[in-house]
């Protein structure tokens, strides 16, 4: 495989597992030096066991003083940051806005968008000095809204025109700022929404027809395309929220 990230260096937020996982070992495969930064420790530490030059660090992504050790931290380890990759996020439970506690709207706003203008913040520095480059990881519930799922919809929302504008604001810097949005991909997070619907069965078939190509994908097929869109394949490329969808954002099959 040809490696279009030699040598750089990257955070992936919730990394241990799902999509950003998928993208560390992607990542790892491409030459990257890659930083795991999960509150789950057991799975992170058993990836990066796996990979060569990728380390864990424990990462709250709510927390400003745990994004900012281990941003330290990686710099510290190897000397400078290329790529973040906000990943971190939670999409359950899902339910509509009128059954949504303060409590879960709270851990919807902290995790999904506080913790990416944390990162984006803290890491904007090291990113001007490599003139490198922030992957958000959206949704398509984020353009198209999604049912039950009100809230996750609004951040990943607010996620895209956070990437869109903050783009703009560090065009001058050569800090590139895109975000991609899967409909759906084979993780434990859409497995755990399955099993939470009154017809398994039923929900698996929509999964594999909603969209145009008519499968649900596997995570490393989203994981390929956010290593073009943090490789210098992609160096004219910012502020775009890229579909990872199938052709859904062509419009759902029924």
């Amino acid at each position: 495989m040809a490696q279009r990230l030699d040598d750089k260096v990257a955070i992936v937020t919730g990394g241990a597992q799902g999509i950003g996982a998928a993208c560390v070992r992607r990542f790892s495969e491409e030459g990257v030096r890659v930083v795991i930064g999960d509150i789950d420790q057991e799975r992170g530490q058993a990836l990066a066991a796996e990979l060569e030059q990728t380390a864990f660090e424990r990462l709250d992504v709510t927390d400003e003083l745990s994004f900012t050790a281990a941003i330290e931290s990686t710099v510290k380890r190897w000397g400078r940051l290329d790529i973040l990759v906000n990943n971190a996020a939670v999409a359950l439970p899902s339910v509509p806005v009128q059954e949504t506690s303060s409590e879960e709207f709270d851990r919807f706003i902290n995790v999904n968008l506080r913790g990416a203008y944390h990162g984006m913040k803290l890491a904007y520095s090291q990113l001007c000095a490599t003139r490198g480059c922030v992957l958000n990881i959206s949704s398509m519930a984020g353009i198209t809204g999604h049912q039950d799922h009100a809230i996750y919809a609004a951040t990943k929302g607010a996620i895209n025109t956070l990437t869109k504008s903050t783009a703009v604001d560090w065009g001058s810097d050569g800090v590139r700022v895109n975000a991609l949005c899967p409909v759906s991909a084979w993780t434990d997070t859409l497995r755990a929404w399955c099993d939470e619907q009154p017809d398994a069965s039923q929900t698996l078939e929509y999964l594999q027809r909603v969209n145009s190509l008519g499968y649900c994908p596997e995570p490393h097929e989203i994981a390929s395309v956010a290593a073009f869109l943090c490789s210098d394949d992609a160096r004219f490329v910012t502020g775009c929220v890229m579909p990872v969808s199938g052709g859904s954002e062509c419009g759902y099959r029924v």
